[in-house]
């Protein structure tokens, strides 16, 4: 079974970005080598339209057919604000919140960023999983896209 890959704003900006083109690039390969699906939000459609139109055209260039789309609802907003209100993170961090709480809620085999700050961050991914599984969620793998690509054997 294909590993489902959800896929925040930071990695469609990240194929534009020196510091993580290269393997960013790597995990889009993956994708369209149909290795794995990327699990795409309507959270993911709005945060694209202030970003510059080359980042916003990137995921255009795929067929729809090609994504799994989940969108934010009730479930996804309480699930949010329940990682805020125990301070897993500040209000701040809101919409961060809420692309953790669509991959759990979707159940993906993985959640990718680039965030450090609060997404792919030990003590945060403790806090995130911890409330998931009080609440009867499983865990939620995050990694950035450096896990995720394949190296070649030696």
């Amino acid at each position: 079974m294909k590993q489902k890959i959800y896929i925040d704003t930071s990695i469609v900006g990240g194929y534009f970005d020196e510091e993580f083109r290269e393997d960013t690039i790597k995990l889009f390969e993956r994708f369209e080598k149909g290795e794995v699906i990327f699990v795409v939000s309507d959270l993911l459609d709005i945060e694209l339209l202030y970003a510059p139109d080359y980042v916003r055209d990137l995921l255009l260039k795929y067929p729809n057919e090609k994504f799994i789309r989940v969108e934010l609802n009730e479930e996804v907003f309480n699930l949010a604000n329940t990682y805020v209100k125990e301070k897993v993170v500040g209000k701040t961090s809101i919409e961060d919140c809420r692309h953790i709480a669509l991959a759990t809620i979707n159940k993906v085999d993985v959640l990718a960023s680039w965030n450090f700050k609060h997404i792919v961050n030990l003590e945060r991914i403790k806090g995130y999983n911890s409330i998931n599984l009080r609440l009867g969620y499983a865990l939620l793998e995050i990694r950035s896209p450096k896990d995720l690509i394949r190296y070649e054997e030696d």
